[in-house]
């Protein structure tokens, strides 16, 4: 019997067949005007090439293919084989990319993530409509503008919330309540341009050290800076050192590190060089009005998870001997991206350059360095590394980030420190402690966990379904694995046995060896319940290492100026 066939289907398929050609023509003939360096024949043949794979896969593939998602996909794998920070942003992804600059956004300032079948309220950003309408961390959200939120994904949820600003968002939230039960709320909060501070928070350490916390490098990142250290300095007669921390910010404007660096050197000074493989890409930026203070001490803090803008500060700081640089190895992200339009309002972000600070080294990791699982430097071979000069004569190496001039390493958290933050077990206590206590009496500081909440919270702990396994007990499992695969396995069975009864954990001894750990992770969120992100900060200067050893080589003039000389 022979099939039934739409009529107008080979119309349409012709038509469609038509136009994509027709497209792929115009793009082929697009490209073949680029200067390809010489390279002329190989990019026309291989762009033939794949226009022609696109056409017969497109006409005779056995199911009908999605154009966007297939050439997505084309691009993707394309942009794969590069480094990681060359990337296709398509249309809807324009204003996500915007607000990585700007930081702004139409929004009731707020985060939100999906817990347990719920979407949950993570946190809340002071001074907007969410703090005004009396939404709290750990809020249970149920209803946005008359949407049933069950199932959504979190950007879904943020996507409905986002708006115009001045415009009103009606949600329906559950709030935990000392007995245990949730009650049912209705808010009604404002959207309003939501502008992420750059300096989160800033604030004295003590009456000679001064602290401002940089999470980003966006717009304006540079007068914030100004604005908190001229605050800190003007309103502290004593103040005599200022702590910069970079700690976990992952960069952002060039200008913006420029402008930082430009508050404690002088004019006209060389911050950064930038080389690429057309000479219009490479530049010098120099500083260009006169410095905030010359004289103040100056230490930053960064660590493995500081990239690009933030190890162009720091490490320039380092190479004109204007700052002692403290803490861990540097991200090593030394290149520079260029936004490019496409058609249909899309846009590439290509890397063009490369950073060179003034000491001549490039920030960038080399390619034959190992990464660590977040991406950033590791161990580099010795022969892989070249020696630099700061101005005063000290020995800096290039091979990938900044190395600390006073290397504190942050002890990685413990299995189940990590754990109890990734199942939201400390996250869901501190909501149990807000539901008891409706204020802190405290200032972020003054506040620690006692002895009497801990015992409280192992106890719950205790009692939680919960399970982990050790890095010892995965390497102990693959031992396992591969002693079957090689037939030794009967033989030495006994004693795998005898090694998983001695790594099985109890609870409550990993609570109680990693005490202090849970104790400050525990402090650190139910302060940010209270006080926000600036009270988190300040909350963990009695217990930050690293935030420690700073005041201690500020605090004595002689250590800073010996750190300050080769």
């Amino acid at each position: 019997m022979t099939p039934f066939r739409n009529p107008r289907k080979p119309y349409f398929q012709a038509m469609r067949n038509l136009r994509i050609r027709l497209i792929l023509i115009l793009f082929s003939c697009s490209l073949l005007s680029f200067d390809g360096g010489g390279n002329y024949f190989e990019i026309s043949k291989n762009i033939d090439m794949f226009t022609t794979m696109y056409k017969e896969l497109n006409s005779y593939y056995v199911d009908d293919i999605e154009p966007n998602a297939f050439m997505q996909r084309g691009m993707d794998a394309m942009l794969e084989g590069l480094d990681p920070y060359t990337v296709f942003i398509s249309e809807a992804d324009i204003e996500d990319y915007r607000f990585q600059t700007t930081g702004r956004y139409g929004g009731i300032g707020c985060y939100v993530r999906q817990y347990n079948d719920h979407m949950v309220v993570a946190e809340v950003i002071q001074g907007y409509g969410a703090e005004e309408a009396g939404i709290q961390g750990g809020d249970r959200i149920l209803v946005v503008d008359g949407i049933d939120v069950q199932g959504y994904t979190t950007d879904e949820v943020g996507d409905i919330m986002r708006g115009e600003p001045n415009t009103k968002v009606t949600m329906r939230i559950a709030r935990l309540q000392a007995n245990g039960a949730y009650a049912e709320m209705e808010v009604y909060p404002t959207r309003q341009e939501i502008q992420v501070l750059n300096v989160p928070f800033y604030g004295m350490i003590n009456e000679k050290i001064g602290y401002i916390k940089l999470s980003n490098f966006m717009e304006n990142a540079a007068a914030e800076v100004e604005s908190a250290f001229l605050e800190l300095r003007d309103g502290n007669a004593q103040m005599e050192s200022v702590i910069l921390d970079l700690r976990g910010n992952p960069g952002g404007l060039l200008r913006e590190a420029v402008k930082i660096c430009n508050l404690f050197i002088e004019k006209n000074e060389l911050v950064v060089e930038t080389k690429g493989r057309l000479s219009e890409w490479d530049a010098e930026f120099t500083t260009r009005e006169n410095p905030v203070d010359l004289e103040i001490k100056v230490a930053v803090l960064i660590n493995h998870s500081s990239a690009s803008a933030s190890e162009i500060v720091s490490g320039t700081l380092q190479d004109l001997d204007r700052g002692v640089v403290i803490g861990e190895r540097s991200y090593g992200k030394g290149l520079v991206q260029t936004t490019r339009p496409l058609s249909y309002n899309a846009q590439l972000k290509l890397t063009t350059a490369k950073y060179y600070i003034p000491s001549g080294r490039c920030i960038q990791a080399l390619n034959y360095a190992e990464r660590r699982d977040d991406g950033s430097v590791g161990r580099i071979p010795d022969s892989l590394i070249q020696e630099f000069t700061t101005r005063n004569g000290r020995t800096v190496y290039d091979g990938g980030g900044i190395m600390p001039d006073v290397e504190v390493e942050m002890p990685a958290l413990s299995d189940i420190s990590f754990t109890l933050l990734s199942e939201q077990l400390i996250f869901d206590y501190a909501t149990i402690f807000q539901a008891h206590h409706a204020n802190l009496p405290q200032r972020p500081g003054e506040y620690y966990v006692s002895d009497s909440l801990f015992s409280a919270f192992a106890k719950w702990l205790r009692i939680q379904d919960f399970d982990y396994t050790t890095q010892s007990e995965d390497a102990l499992e693959s031992l396992r694995e591969k002693s079957k695969e090689d037939g030794y396995y009967e033989a030495i069975k006994e004693t795998l046995d005898a090694l998983d009864v001695e790594l099985s954990r109890d609870k409550g001894a990993d609570i109680e060896k990693h005490e202090n750990e849970l104790r400050q992770l525990l402090n650190e969120e139910i302060v940010r319940r209270y006080f926000f992100e600036q009270g988190s900060i300040e909350s963990s200067f009695q217990y930050d290492q690293q935030i420690q050893r700073a005041c201690t080589v500020l605090n004595d003039d002689a250590t800073y100026g010996a750190y300050l000389q080769p």
